[in-house]
């Protein structure tokens, strides 16, 4: 060792510190460094802003921006700056061990894709302008990958010839371009960003099935080690069909989707799924004769409910749909127009509406000439009652139980009260849950009622069936030597966007709070007057080493700053455990610790400091 090296620690020791470094045993495996790197402030990258820019509308866009983890390149498109890499890698390698753990094989598929694995799925085009496409050099056109089905389908339906070589789990973590109408807020929707997607390839649904459970576990190991509050709710499958589809949500005020769960049991759902349950009990007998009320100049719900005195729930919104009528050669031909019935304080769910039957194919609002043809009146007094031409009738459960409603009367200015079924209209034709849960609504599982809150949307597990396995003809023989299609799940987590969305759930008006697994230091060690003070200086330098070879992430601030400085540097950037080294300290034996969620700093022996940091990590 060099000979200065034994100095410093001689003179540590001599103040109280412990010359031998504490075994790296002391230290959780989860919070070390495997192979831990010397940084010190002066040698990183550390640049910290006062003001957010003004684009910036979400805590995590101002702050990651601020503490110099990003760098706007254009629009919805970042440098990610040493800070936030730090960040990011920590999210790659927690992802990398628990995927691998599971069994699945990583690989990497290329972000720029010939653009005919696209046109045999038909997602070429039927992707929209969200899908980024370029032509090279000799007018051949490629896509930049927003997801990889198609390329990892290619890879199997090559290499996968047998039964005997299932089930497959192949993954990467890779950019991926998306070019959203709107991208904002930073990570959250951006263009261009990083994820981790995998792909499962089984024999049938049920070995499928078995691979989506090894998936959905996989996910509760990596969002347990993120050491983040979230939720896994059941998730609606598209097109594909199904129940097997699990979103994993951060809890966060500001986050997109609503998440719908029961607080008495582990019922949890994204709101497209959540089931709005029947009613209980009989509908009440009519009690209102049928009227036709005069409503001047109110065309809402809302309004009439707060003109005629009476509560928003006794009113039905009427809601019109078409969908096409289409000739043999696929050319539109006429179109059938659907009335919606749904109560007057309750939303449509387009997801929900979608499963109709007659509605499953594709709808979308009606013309006003189609509303002027079949109901004589323009939106806003529309009604079931005194209709031009019919129209396809579908009501939503709870419109089901209502007597005494109120709804428009196809005529401006006015409403139909007092409506009753069967006496003023007959039963509809379709029933069906059509609405956006609330909170009090009854749980689905019988177990209490819903409650509401938002979340961030990190993580999505499904199953894909044999969607592009038999658009791409991906095969495998099976016992008896016939070809049979390969099932297929899809697994993805937004590796930049997770760093953005624990911002959303762990922040202060100092900056970020960082769970120590995604911290880009773990420690950060602090020196004051270290430029003015050899003790100090030794000292930290030999804390820092300590740490070190305890295999601790940490950083040691040799950069000279003022303590306010540099506090608020650290603070901002959310490093979750501050030690801090002063003369005062060292003449009295002690050091301060203050962990980033602490008002105040805790004096603590030096001699004890690692094993008290330590303790701090296993909390």
């Amino acid at each position: 060792m060099h000979a200065g090296l034994h100095t410093a620690s001689g003179q540590f020791e001599a103040r109280g510190f412990p010359e031998v470094s504490p075994p790296a045993s002391v230290f959780p495996k989860i919070l070390k460094s495997t192979s831990a790197i010397p940084m010190k402030a002066s040698r990183f990258f550390v640049s910290t802003l006062k003001e957010a820019p003004a684009d910036a509308e979400v805590a995590s866009h101002r702050l990651m921006m601020r503490a110099g983890m990003i760098k706007k390149l254009g629009t919805g498109i970042y440098t990610y700056m040493p800070m936030g890499l730090r960040v990011i890698r920590k999210v790659e390698a927690i992802v990398r061990e628990e995927m691998n753990r599971a069994g699945a094989v990583e690989l990497t598929m290329p972000v720029v894709q010939p653009a005919e694995f696209w046109q045999e799925t038909g997602r070429f085009d039927k992707m929209g302008p969200e899908l980024l496409r370029i032509k090279d050099r000799h007018d051949r056109d490629f896509v930049v990958q927003p997801t990889s089905e198609e390329v990892v389908t290619d890879i199997a339906r090559q290499e996968i010839r047998s039964y005997k070589q299932l089930p497959k789990n192949f993954y990467q973590i890779q950019t991926k371009f998306r070019d959203e109408r709107r991208p904002r807020f930073g990570l959250m929707r951006g263009r261009e960003f990083i994820m981790k997607d995998a792909y499962s390839f089984d024999r049938d649904l049920d070995a499928a099935k078995a691979s989506y459970q090894a998936m959905a576990d996989a996910y509760r190991r990596i969002f347990d080690r993120f050491g983040l509050r979230y939720r896994a709710v059941a998730a609606d499958s598209g097109a594909i069909g199904g129940d097997l589809s699990e979103e994993f949500q951060v809890i966060a005020a500001t986050g997109e989707d609503a998440i719908v769960y029961c607080p008495g049991s582990d019922y949890a759902a994204n709101m497209e799924k959540a089931e709005a349950l029947a009613p209980a009990g009989p509908r009440p007998a009519a009690a209102k004769a049928l009227e036709k009320t005069p409503t001047p100049g109110k065309s809402t719900c809302a309004a009439v409910a707060e003109l005629l005195g009476v509560p928003l729930s006794t009113t039905v919104k009427s809601l019109v749909l078409a969908t096409d009528i289409l000739d043999e050669a696929g050319n539109p031909k006429g179109s059938q127009v659907w009335l919606l019935l749904l109560r007057g304080d309750h939303d449509m769910n387009e997801i929900k509406v979608g499963k109709v039957p007659g509605l499953d194919k594709g709808f979308r609002f009606a013309t006003l000439a189609e509303i002027d043809d079949h109901f004589g009146c323009k939106p806003g007094y529309l009604g079931p009652l005194n209709l031009k031409k019919p129209v396809r009738l579908v009501a939503d459960r709870e419109v089901m139980v209502m007597a005494d409603w109120i709804t428009g009367a196809n005529e401006v200015d006015f409403h139909m009260t007092g409506v009753n079924w069967g006496r003023d209209l007959p039963e509809p034709e379709l029933v069906a849950d059509l609405r956006n849960v609330v909170a009090g609504d009854a749980s689905p599982d019988g177990k209490g009622v819903l409650a509401i809150e938002r979340g961030i949307e990190v993580g999505h597990v499904f199953v894909l069936g044999t969607k592009y396995s038999k658009d791409m003809s991906a095969t495998y023989l099976d016992e008896a030597g016939k070809p049979q299609f390969l099932e297929m799940g899809c697994y993805g987590i937004g590796i930049t966007r997770l760093p953005a969305a624990a911002i959303e759930q762990n922040h202060d008006e100092r900056g970020i709070i960082w769970p120590d697994a995604l911290a880009p230091f773990t420690v950060v060690v602090c020196p004051i007057g270290m430029d003015r003070s050899p003790e100090v200086k030794v000292a930290a330098e030999a804390l820092y080493e300590q740490l070190l070879a305890a295999g601790v992430d940490v950083l040691l601030d040799d950069r000279g700053e003022r303590p306010g400085a540099m506090f608020a540097d650290w603070e901002l950037i959310g490093v979750p455990h501050r030690v801090v080294i002063s003369d005062r300290g060292l003449k009295e034996g002690q050091l301060e610790y203050q962990h980033r969620r602490d008002t105040a700093a805790t004096k603590v022996p030096a001699a004890g400091i690692a094993e008290f940091i330590a303790g701090k990590f296993a909390q």
